[in-house]
């Protein structure tokens, strides 16, 4: 059998992935175009490098079918309900730093802590008749944390597009979103609950609990484990 390394499939977080293995004596090389998926990894022998989104990643290190892959704490989370029991953290890779986080619209200056918001959320319901509305791409994050919080008065609304949108569009009353720099929610008039991050995600290269490792596989991830310093 060969070593299947999971790898995002375009843009910075696959740069990045490639200089990180580079550093570490491990050449990743994309074959072709962009448009297609294969590669080749040189430096050690018996690693197939294999070209997923980032999304997938977490689905196909639970089912077994890739012995190892790079993605964000948070999707791994987000995406496996047992995640602990289905792949374990090699290493962080110390780039793709975001934070999960609860915001809600800065005209709201009475509502700073999980505290507050469960307040609004348990008037807004006895004035509009209705659950104060979340905009989230990550429901089961954002309902343990809430849950934890003591906040109970409220409804995920699912988003896939542009979240911080959501509340100038009146889809949602508040939103939960990955954020680097609080940028783009400070340009759409949102402010950041001062109880801290829903999560704090960064890339991280993950072993699958459930692939199948042979003795070979097993003496080729020791040796990949061991080049980099897991």
């Amino acid at each position: 059998m060969t070593v299947k390394l999971g790898v995002p499939s375009k843009g910075r977080l696959m740069e990045k992935t490639f200089d990180w293995f580079g550093q570490h004596g491990v050449t990743l090389s994309r074959a072709g175009s962009d448009r297609e998926y294969a590669g080749a990894v040189d430096g050690i022998e018996g690693v197939a490098l294999i070209l997923l989104s980032a999304g997938e990643m977490p689905r196909e290190l639970a089912a077994g079918r890739i012995h190892f892959g790079v993605t964000g704490t948070d999707l791994v989370q987000e995406k496996l309900p047992l995640w602990d029991q289905m792949v374990e953290p090699v290493r962080e890779l110390g780039f793709g730093f975001a934070d999960l986080v609860l915001a809600v619209p800065q005209a709201w200056v009475d509502v700073d802590t999980l505290d507050d918001l469960d307040a609004v959320a348990t008037a807004f319901r006895h004035t509009h008749g209705m659950r104060l509305r979340i905009a989230t791409k990550y429901h089961r994050l954002v309902r343990e944390y809430l849950r934890q919080g003591g906040v109970a008065d409220y409804a995920l609304v699912d988003s896939q597009g542009a979240t911080e949108g959501t509340v100038a569009n009146e889809t949602a009353e508040a939103i939960a979103d990955i954020t680097s720099s609080g940028e783009t929610l400070r340009a759409n008039h949102l402010k950041i609950l001062s109880d801290g991050p829903v999560l704090r995600s960064q890339a991280t290269l993950w072993r699958s609990r459930t692939a199948v490792f042979d003795k070979k596989d097993r003496q080729i991830a020791d040796q990949l484990i061991e080049r980099i310093g897991g």
